[in-house]
């Protein structure tokens, strides 16, 4: 059983089922390089500010870094013991270099050590994550030009409502994924605080210098409240917030693909290596891949919630409740991570087929607000026009037609202002031309936004 730092006031030792209770390293085990930074940090300041020596110093940062290099190579020892990943640094140190070990600890408590090491970890992975979704956007961008002539029924309440170009609707995604992009550099601003030094809660007696550490760990601010500093998680909060937001875009593209790849609709075929079989069925192509994203959307929802209820009534400011915070943060940026990886490499190799969406679009009087308009073109009030719009709708429907089917008689019958020239305003690229207004589907509207995307993502 291994002997415990915070032993001295203990008459007893920690039974075994508690030792497995509290212990956090099959999680935390994954911040090892991040507390050897800021270890080694932490004892450059100390060796600065003459609180150890440098020899001491130079003795902990080689012992530090041997134990990074076992821990890299898979060659270090866990022990629930310990707890977790700072104790297991610190025992090893001790084995490596004897008593100075014991130095290294001062000024600073775990609570403030965590706090660092997880702000350092999410720093790095929100970054990877803002990295990762430029390049999804740049895949958009040119899924979006391959496709600048495929048309498409636009859609509300999942019924045909008016016929849009493909590459606008892809780009639609683009924007919610560059609000995404924002918010998480929004995040990284309030991760990007240094708390070390904030020590338990009340900070400490030693001459240290925050500012140092944290130019050392290359954080632009220093926190300034150590109580705070040790007992805020909104950081992480806000991170699985944002996370969550994303995963909405991310599944809404995913139930898209899942309509649209089906017989029902048939406007995409997924590639083979994203796709499943049936173990029964051998006709079956089934689309798991984005109904895993749409079922782990679930999830980062759930990690949210766990987190806010483990905060939400705790006093201040350290409570071992907040241990429970790194397994739903590090699961939200395994899957986020995994949903923008397959996205980006799953969109370029999907199969469009262009005629069955081009033939949806000329079903369903999809064209039936462009009639309206042109009435209203031609004087009439537009609550007048969308009138007599839907009788010619219902009286097309009752003959198996579509509003262009219909001969300029019987369409005169609704009213004496439609002319010869409303067949043309009823096609279907006359009706994604003259869209013209800001943020439309006119092509030169989305050729217009897919430059200026392009023009942003390479600044």
């Amino acid at each position: 059983m291994s002997e415990k730092p915070w032993g001295g006031r203990f008459s007893e030792k920690t039974d075994r089922v508690v030792e497995s209770f509290t212990s956090s390293i099959n999680i935390d085990k994954r911040l090892y390089s991040y507390d050897i930074e800021g270890s080694i940090a932490h004892c450059r300041m100390l060796a600065k500010q003459s609180i150890i020596t440098e020899e001491e110093a130079s003795s902990l940062i080689q012992g530090l870094g041997t134990i990074k290099r076992e821990l890299e190579r898979g060659k270090f020892h866990f022990d629930d013991g310990l707890e977790d990943i700072h104790m297991h640094i610190e025992s090893r140190l001790l084995q490596e270099v004897g008593k100075v070990a014991q130095k290294l600890h001062t000024a600073r408590s775990r609570n403030d050590q965590v706090a660092l090491d997880t702000r350092m970890y999410l720093k790095d992975e929100t970054l990877n994550i803002i990295d990762s979704l430029a390049k999804l956007k740049k895949v958009l961008l040119v899924f979006a030009e391959n496709h600048i002539d495929t048309i498409l029924p636009g859609y509300t309440h999942l019924q045909r409502a008016q016929p849009v170009l493909l590459a606008h609707h892809m780009m639609a995604y683009y924007e919610m994924f560059l609000r995404d992009s924002e918010r998480f550099k929004g995040c990284l601003k309030r991760i990007n605080v240094m708390p070390l030094g904030s020590a338990a809660l009340a900070g400490t007696t030693y001459p240290i210098d925050r500012a140092y550490t944290a130019k050392l760990l290359d954080f632009p601010e220093v926190s300034r409240n150590s109580i705070d500093s040790v007992s805020d998680r909104d950081f992480i909060i806000e991170f699985l917030s944002t996370a969550s937001i994303c995963m909405v875009h991310f599944s809404r593209m995913s139930e898209e693909l899942i309509l649209w790849s089906s017989s029902e609709f048939g406007f995409i075929e997924l590639p083979d290596s994203f796709a499943t079989g049936s173990s029964i069925m051998p006709q079956k192509k089934n689309p798991d891949v984005p109904e895993l994203i749409r079922g782990k959307t679930g999830i980062v929802f759930g990690n949210l919630i766990a987190l806010l209820s483990i905060m939400k009534s705790l006093p201040l400011a350290y409570n071992r409740d907040m241990q429970e915070d790194k397994r739903p943060l590090f699961d939200t940026v395994d899957i986020l991570t995994a949903c923008i990886t397959i996205c980006t490499a799953m969109i370029p190799k999907l199969k469009i087929n262009k005629e069955a969406m081009q033939m949806a679009t000329s079903k369903g009087f999809l064209n039936a607000t462009d009639m309206a308009d042109y009435l209203v073109t031609k004087g009439m009030p537009f609550r007048q026009a969308h009138d007599c719009v839907g009788k010619a709708v219902n009286f097309a429907q009752n003959n198996n037609k579509e509003l262009h089917e219909l001969t300029l008689k019987e369409l005169k019958t609704f009213s004496s202002l439609l002319k010869k020239d409303v067949f043309n305003i009823l096609k279907t690229e006359q009706m994604i031309n003259r869209r013209k207004s800001f943020g439309g589907t006119a092509r030169e509207n989305v050729m217009a936004a897919i430059k200026e995307a392009k023009k942003s993502l390479e600044t």
